[in-house]
């Protein structure tokens, strides 16, 4: 099942499409794999501090006449007294902590874009009959693995998820890992050289070593029937697995129980009855323990089950019409600021947007880390997941598109066993034109074929005609929710522009406003017509409920956005100073006045039908 390719070359993708339609087992890139549910294996953590050195030049991995080097950094050498010249020594280097940014760590790797080396010693008892996996949560954007010298891995993607094979580099007792992270933006890249968040460098979320037998459990899918609400199928895939081999799935409290035969491709089909089963919502986010076992292998979930669906213009969770109250987040830590990670992290952000009153975050604009997934599904938040296809792309370079679908994959085999993710976002403010079209269409096409039981949607732009704002993105015919950015009064025109702004949409299909918002810096105050003070932001969010409760279709929102954050493209002095002042809450938690209309809108349900 695993695919092999050169340094970072495109891979096609392994699809095993099951009979019964649920999903297809991926292999995602050369040398690395996906485990659903990583986070709840036993393992080793690997967190804490690494030495680390920046090379800018890349001389730790090529010589001056650019030729690869067989004595890399990666082999880890010392220098010693009356030996011959060195040029590095981790031994003796400065450390980072993982996991984390490098940006935010030391002053002089703030503006930073370039390879940093990492390295670091453990210790390793081996036990015969096992495979040990790197599993790292991210590495931005390219990364290569060492283990003891060993190359084991190299990756391309800063925010999905992989595990590394290393049972073959590693040696009893002491070893030593080396990683080269690359953070240089690139127009070939997913996403490309523009955006409008920083690009913080670095192994940004947290590292550790699975240790698994020869076989064993590396993705499955579970979830509610959407024509029984106490059956649950799917599938378990056992790599390494032999046709006839046996799998169990147990699930607490319920009694539920079954046992399903291994096909020739290492996947069971699962289906069974679940009976009293209490269904995943908002209101009522229930989890269950949840036990998956094959062979002496086994994994311990804590899932909730629950159906999402569109008929017509509605959103229907649990068969039941959802109006998505909700507000857009990008991964910034609160407070220190840099890469957000954390399980505290995780927790004021989501625990913010709870205070809102939101049921829903669009989680913008890349795949978020488990801790913010695991948050949202205790506290019952439904989530918004995007790839990230951002801006303009290369979309007539197969290459790229290649690139966007392994992290697609990615994104896709690591979380979709999360009740709270309701929504795969292709892309988000693409331009109009064929071949974009083509490209994130063949990605929702994937997309379907990898979770069929969820919804596709993707953040449009949309065009102006005098004051009607026109949806008819030919990419809309793709998707099953439409979203929509606009920034009427804060781009275009005034506030008393959008009191007369109507909505004119092609496609009979539920509507996101994915996002809405001006600027304000917390603190602030000056008359309300003024940019950026807290007045104008709030007053923008009131004549925005207005506009917006007009749409017919409209079925949910996620106004831009939840906290400030930083982006090298906002740089009005005294004011911006490097962050997108977008948010109802500043990078150093001060709510704005925009927070409470927005609380007090959701919590009295004034805006949106099917509330």
């Amino acid at each position: 099942m695993r695919l092999r390719s050169e340094h970072l070359r495109p891979v096609l993708l392994m699809l095993v499409t099951l009979v019964n339609g649920s999903a297809c087992i991926a292999r995602a890139q050369s040398d690395s794999i996906v485990l659903t549910g990583a986070d709840r294996r036993p393992q080793m953590s690997l967190n804490g501090e690494w030495h680390a050195i920046p090379d800018q030049y890349g001389t730790g991995i090529y010589d001056f006449h650019n030729h690869e080097r067989k004595d890399g950094w990666f082999l880890n050498q010392h220098f010693k007294p009356g030996g011959p010249p060195m040029d590095y020594d981790f031994a003796t280097a400065p450390t980072l902590k993982v996991p984390g940014d490098w940006n935010t760590q030391r002053p002089e790797l703030f503006w930073y874009e370039g390879p940093m080396w990492y390295e670091k010693d453990f210790h390793y008892d081996l036990k015969p009959g096992t495979k040990i996996f790197l599993r790292i949560g991210a590495a931005n954007y390219k990364s290569i693995f060492w283990i003891n010298g060993k190359k084991v891995c190299e990756h391309e993607g800063g925010f999905t998820a992989f595990a590394c094979d290393i049972t073959a580099a590693l040696k009893p007792d002491t070893n030593f890992i080396v990683a080269m992270v690359d953070n240089t933006r690139r127009d070939d890249g997913v996403p490309t050289a523009q955006t409008d968040w920083f690009n913080y460098g670095g192994l940004t979320r947290e590292v550790s070593l699975i240790t698994v037998p020869g076989a064993f459990i590396d993705q499955y899918d579970l979830h509610l029937s959407r024509d029984s609400k106490d059956t649950i199928e799917g599938w378990v895939h056992v790599e390494g697995g032999q046709g006839g081999d046996k799998v169990s799935v147990s699930i607490g409290e319920t009694g539920a129980k079954t046992e399903a035969t291994l096909k020739a491709d290492g996947v069971a089909d699962i289906e069974m009855k679940a009976p009293g089963l209490k269904l995943w919502s908002p209101e009522s986010p229930k989890l269950y323990p949840v036990a998956i076992k094959a062979g002496s292998d086994s994994v311990n979930e804590l899932m909730g089950f629950r159906t999402i669906e569109v008929k017509g213009t509605e959103i229907l969770l649990n068969g039941k019409p959802i109006f998505l109250r909700g507000v857009s987040i990008h991964a910034e830590a609160p407070y220190r600021t840099g890469r957000a990670w954390s399980e505290k992290d995780a927790e004021t952000l989501l625990g913010w947007a709870k205070q809102l009153g939101c049921n829903f975050a669009r989680l913008a604009h890349y795949p978020h880390d488990e801790n913010m997934l695991r948050a949202a599904d205790k506290l019952g938040i439904l989530i918004w997941s995007e790839n990230p296809v951002y801006w303009a792309v290369e979309f007539d370079n197969l290459a790229v598109y290649d690139k966007a679908r392994r992290q697609l994959d990615e994104e896709i085999n690591t979380s979709r066993d999360h009740a709270s993710i309701i929504l795969w976002s292709m892309a988000n403010e693409t331009p109009v034109n064929d071949a974009r079209t083509k490209f994130i269409s063949s990605l929702a096409t994937e997309a379907r074929k990898l979770d069929p039981t969820r919804l596709i949607t993707a953040a449009l732009l949309v065009r102006t005609q005098g004051t009607t704002k026109i949806v008819d993105d030919p990419l809309g015919q793709y998707l099953d929710v439409i979203g929509t950015n606009e920034y009427t009064g804060w781009y275009e025109g005034d506030l008393s522009t959008i009191d007369k702004t109507t909505w004119q949409i092609a496609y009979d299909k539920p509507q996101i406003m994915s996002e809405f918002g001006g600027g304000a810096k917390a603190g602030k105050h000056t008359p309300a017509n003024s940019f950026f003070t807290e007045e104008y932001q709030a007053e923008l969010y009131k004549h925005q409920f207005g506009m917006l409760s007009k749409i017919p279709q409209l079925r949910g929102m996620s106004p831009w956005c939840l906290m400030d954050f930083r982006s090298p493209r906002r740089m009005l002095s005294g004011i911006q100073d490097d962050f997108n002042r977008k948010g109802l809450v500043s990078d150093q938690g001060v709510k704005k006045q925009a927070f409470a209309v927005l609380q007090k809108a959701y919590l009295s349900k004034a805006v949106g039908k099917a509330q």
